[in-house]
């Protein structure tokens, strides 16, 4: 009996020596992601796509701002619409070259743009994804789909419209007078009343320019978390003013150019 006792404590004790001279391996800490991957994760997310579309489209939305209140230049005159324009052109001489600051403002809202359509396009990618089946018809649902289609299909007419001005006021390649006339001149010649068909396009496509800037600024103030109830009707408010003044700024000029008040 001494013995088999003898043998069973033998028998711990070379279990326990082993266990000590055993080493156990410590837990693996996952590892942190790389910094440099930080920003590519969180572009890929769906909150960074919208974080990215709200700043791009205050890029966007301060840049309208100035241009209409530049456009409206042209009720003083053509010295002073004249001098605006090629003011732009100017700016920062001689510390900086000729067109210079005029071309990185261009080269920032160009990527601005690609960077705000392209989020967009992925956004309702993922959510057509998400969720294959529509939702059942319901007022709440209609108006989500009512503003869908406006920044949908109001960002195509936008993205026209914008590169037909561009060749139009900018280059001068659609207007009447051509890329080598003077501002004043290109701007009345394009909405002449016999070109009436060129300033329906322009109302229209501003029309839609508001829509889409009413829409865009209620979702960026919920992307960056300020669309709360307390602030809701405030927040529309801003949104639907700062959208009717540029589309009444914008469609003044066009509009009293081919009513003969602008000549």
């Amino acid at each position: 009996m001494s013995w088999t006792y003898q043998k069973i404590g033998h028998m711990f004790r070379n279990v326990s020596s082993v266990s000590r001279s055993t080493p156990v391996a410590a837990p693996r800490r996952p590892q942190a992601p790389s910094t440099a991957a930080l920003p590519r994760r969180l572009y890929r997310s769906s909150v960074g796509k919208k974080a990215v579309m709200a700043v791009t489209g205050g890029i966007l939305v301060l840049f309208l701002v100035g241009h209409m209140l530049g456009n409206l230049k042209v009720f003083l005159g053509r010295a002073d619409f004249d001098h605006y324009a090629h003011w732009l052109r100017t700016i920062g001489e001689p510390a900086l070259p000729h067109r210079v600051f005029l071309t990185i403002m261009e080269a920032v809202l160009t990527v601005a743009v690609i960077l705000h359509m392209w989020s967009a396009v992925s956004l309702a990618r993922r959510a057509r994804q998400a969720r294959p089946v529509r939702y059942a018809v319901r007022p709440k649902a209609q108006e989500h789909r009512y503003a869908t289609h406006v920044m949908r299909y109001g960002g195509i007419i936008i993205l026209l419209f914008v590169i037909w001005h561009l060749l139009d006021l900018t280059f001068g390649v659609v207007n009447p007078k051509s890329g080598g006339a003077e501002p004043y001149d290109k701007v009345v010649a394009d909405f002449d009343p016999s070109r009436w068909y060129i300033t329906v396009f322009y109302v229209i496509a501003v029309v839609m320019v508001g829509l889409h800037l009413k829409h865009g600024l209620w979702s960026a103030f919920q992307t960056l978390g300020w669309g709360r109830q307390r602030r809701y009707r405030g927040l529309h408010l801003f949104a639907d003013v700062v959208a009717a003044l540029l589309v009444i700024g914008f469609v003044a000029v066009p509009v009293m150019v081919t009513i003969g008040v602008v000549k």
